[in-house]
């Protein structure tokens, strides 16, 4: 007598078994997130390559500057020219997974923020320029580089993560606040570079962490 597989009476309008339908329904989990990742990593790859040449062509633009005066207005056209091309490409990528992602069974709203997350990010945003304004207001030096900025983003982001058990976005958050430290040790024109090479490496390591897991 012959017996067919259980994967074989499967394919012929059998049924799986528990231990094979909680398989099939895990890789199925796994390729729909693989698929429709909100940030792939060549995504990540190009902005990284944006950020390091918008800033680095700040950068090179004040260098110079004795004293520091600050981005000239031939630098306003690469600031919005980055703005523009990576909002365009971020939302619709992020349109086009969400999408799919509402599409799959067991990967709705995997990536949302919940609004309690969301206002501590904005919040966090809002704080920067405040203690920016007040530090400018007292004669900080640092409290116009462009790297103070992400100090208090970075640390909310990483916290918010933290509390949702994203290590990888925690470690982002985290490596922005350094890049953020860093830029306080440049003075006012380095921290351009170190703005541009630091959030180059951090967005080149998001991509290469996610590229790994993704193929785990």
């Amino acid at each position: 007598m012959n017996h067919t597989t259980d994967a074989t009476a499967a394919g012929n309008g059998g049924t799986f078994d528990p231990q094979q339908a909680a398989a099939l329904l895990d890789q199925t989990t796994q390729q729909a997130r693989r698929q429709f990742q909100p940030t792939p990593p060549w995504l990540l790859a190009a902005r990284a390559v944006m950020v390091l040449a918008a800033l680095g062509a700040i950068w090179l633009s004040v260098r110079g500057q004795h004293p520091y005066r600050g981005p000239t207005a031939a630098d306003i056209p690469v600031l919005v020219a980055f703005i523009v091309v990576n909002f365009a490409a971020t939302v619709a990528v992020r349109q086009r997974a969400m999408a799919g992602v509402r599409a799959m069974a067991g990967v709705r709203g995997v990536s949302r923020l919940r609004p309690a997350e969301i206002i501590v990010t904005v919040a966090a945003w809002v704080a920067a320029v405040v203690v920016m304004v007040a530090l400018a207001a007292v004669g900080v030096s640092f409290s116009l580089y462009p790297t103070t900025v992400l100090i208090i983003p970075g640390l909310a982001w990483a916290a918010v993560m933290a509390v949702r058990a994203d290590w990888l976005n925690c470690v982002t958050g985290l490596a922005v606040v350094l890049v953020g430290v860093a830029g306080l040790f440049a003075g006012p024109a380095g921290a351009w570079a170190v703005a541009g090479v630091g959030l180059c490496a951090v967005l080149l390591g998001r991509a290469a962490a996610i590229a790994w897991r993704q193929r785990a």
